[in-house]
């Protein structure tokens, strides 16, 4: 039987790193918010041991589903310190522009991630931006893919807004997907095929 949220809060406090994982999985599914303050004060305690990158990515996604913009200067601090792991710079960005849609204020935070420059953070917020179907103003939209296409074809950042494309206007996002019909990596080029017909596949991240 699957787990409710309360006991997929008490089982965030679990011995084993897997129970954890599982934990978070299942809150990040449930999407409630009685659980941010748990999963807020378990990704604080579970970002200390640096073996644990799947169960942080975890608490970090489900944070995203359940927490509040209130979390939001803890993990934008969080991407910005060099110890944080990877997987947890790309749920971060995942999560920092779900929680930044919940006052509106998403335009502003995409920015905030570009400006980092660190491209595994914005691929984070960008697979928010394609999960949420996020419609962006053209001068974001702009930005965002002057940030893309500053990288090789072959590189993974050009997926999610490939595939965030699909909800997006004008004559550089119709170039970007044309491109992008032909790029070298298969996934990308599915996508540009998809976004080109108004859709936007039926993608999931881990």
């Amino acid at each position: 039987m699957a787990l409710d949220t309360v006991e997929a809060i008490r089982q965030l406090q679990d011995r084993s790193s897997a129970k954890r994982r599982s934990a978070a999985k299942r809150l990040r599914k449930l999407g409630d918010s009685y659980a941010g303050p748990a999963l807020l004060e378990a990704l604080k305690n579970e970002v200390r041991n640096s073996r644990t990158w799947e169960t942080q990515y975890q608490m970090t996604m489900a944070l995203g589903t359940c927490g509040s913009p209130s979390d939001l200067p803890y993990l934008q601090d969080l991407v910005l310190q060099r110890e944080t792991l990877h997987a947890v710079h790309t749920a971060g960005g995942d999560a920092i522009v779900r929680l930044s849609y919940m006052e509106h204020s998403h335009t502003e935070t995409i920015r905030w991630c570009l400006n980092t420059g660190n491209e595994t953070l914005v691929g984070g917020a960008l697979q928010a931006v394609a999960m949420l179907r996020l419609a962006l103003d053209q001068e974001t939209v702009t930005d965002v893919l002057d940030f893309v296409e500053d990288r090789s074809p072959q590189e993974g950042i050009y997926f999610w807004p490939t595939v965030a494309a699909a909800g997006w206007t004008g004559q550089r996002v119709h170039q970007f997907l044309t491109s992008g019909v032909s790029s070298p990596r298969s996934d990308v080029a599915e996508a540009a095929t998809n976004s080109l017909a108004g859709d936007y596949g039926a993608y999931r991240p881990l």
